[in-house]
């Protein structure tokens, strides 16, 4: 675990000193909602925050020296427990949550704060939520239950409620591309990938060397054949649900956003349409379809931590594109 990240990390400083200021006044809360999009460093957020609580110095804390920060960094701490996403599996089982529970029941071996952390809480099933909901109900003294949703998390009300709430949001764009300049590649333009990320700088890093030229370059050409009819749905779909479905529906987002600002008020952009080739003209009569197809994007992200079938929502979504683009 590295307990540095969240404070190279400047825009996760705010609810930092939140959690500090909580303390000082002994507020600290029980249980924590880290909610925020991707790429802004939720996990490290929530890492600083069990070794926030399970530090065994005064001031600062965090310390990262004293024998309860080195067991956290080099994942041993007893009395910290991590939940997440098992590989090759879409939900977080009750088995894991049990396990959870029974471990944050038992007295702390240091004699001090006991830390359970679940990464991607939305991907708790009904059952794992159910059990989860009597621990934040009746916590245990000196107890620190931490989790991590999206912004389209689909926990229960119930759940969400009994935590103190951490929303993050992008920085501002100036400091997103400062940092971007001093911690990645300083000679590269990141406008773009900052855009297609929503202005999370951790996500844009991720893109540009992941290749966003390239998958800028196969969007705009699936999108111009998905306007001359001249694709099978079906390959391009199986496609998509292989490599990062998410990150392509974002940009498709995008793109259908550029367009209907372009159509209502035209505005220079590098997410523009002409590979598809269509008259502002005749945009207009097309924006519902657009909205329409905007909206079914937005419900193909928010259901991915549903277990759904990806490439069959996706088939629907490339159809309803076509649909868009031509008529």
């Amino acid at each position: 675990m590295n307990l540095d990240a969240a404070s190279s990390l400047p825009w996760l400083h705010p609810a930092q000193q939140r959690l500090r200021e909580a303390t000082e006044s002994r507020r600290l809360p029980h249980s924590l909602l880290v909610q925020s999009p991707a790429g802004l460093g939720a996990d490290s957020l929530a890492e600083w925050a069990m070794a926030f609580a399970l530090c065994e110095s005064e001031v600062p804390r965090p310390c990262g020296a004293c024998a309860s920060c080195r067991l956290l960094a080099a994942d041993t701490h007893p009395d910290a427990h991590v939940v997440r996403l098992e590989e090759d599996t879409q939900q977080i089982k009750v088995d894991q949550v049990r396990d959870l529970i029974d471990a944050l029941a038992l007295k702390s071996y240091r004699g001090g704060y006991k830390a359970g952390l679940i990464l991607g809480a939305e991907a708790l099933n009904l059952n794992g939520a159910n059990a989860f909901l009597k621990t934040l109900e009746e916590p245990t003294q000196n107890t620190l239950l931490i989790m991590t949703v999206r912004p389209t998390h689909r926990l229960p009300a119930t759940i969400a409620s009994r935590c103190l709430r951490l929303a993050l949001q992008p920085p501002p764009r100036d400091q997103a591309l400062a940092w971007l300049q001093t911690h990645a590649k300083p000679q590269l333009d990141w406008e773009p990938a900052l855009r297609l990320a929503g202005g999370a700088p951790l996500l844009a890093m991720q893109l540009e060397a992941d290749g966003l030229a390239a998958l800028d370059a196969d969007m705009r050409e699936t999108l111009r054949q998905l306007s001359a009819g001249a694709v099978d749905i079906s390959l391009v779909a199986e496609s998509w649900a292989k490599s990062d479905p998410v990150l392509r529906v974002v940009w498709l987002e995008n793109w259908i956003t550029t367009r209907i600002r372009q159509a209502l008020a035209p505005v220079d952009s590098s997410q523009s349409a002409e590979p598809v080739r269509l008259p502002a003209a005749l945009l207009k009569p097309k924006i519902r379809r657009l909205f329409d197809l905007l909206d079914a994007a937005r419900q193909f992200r928010r259901l991915t931590v549903t277990g759904m079938n990806q490439q069959l929502a996706l088939e629907a979504l490339l159809l309803g594109g076509g649909a868009a683009l031509k008529s």
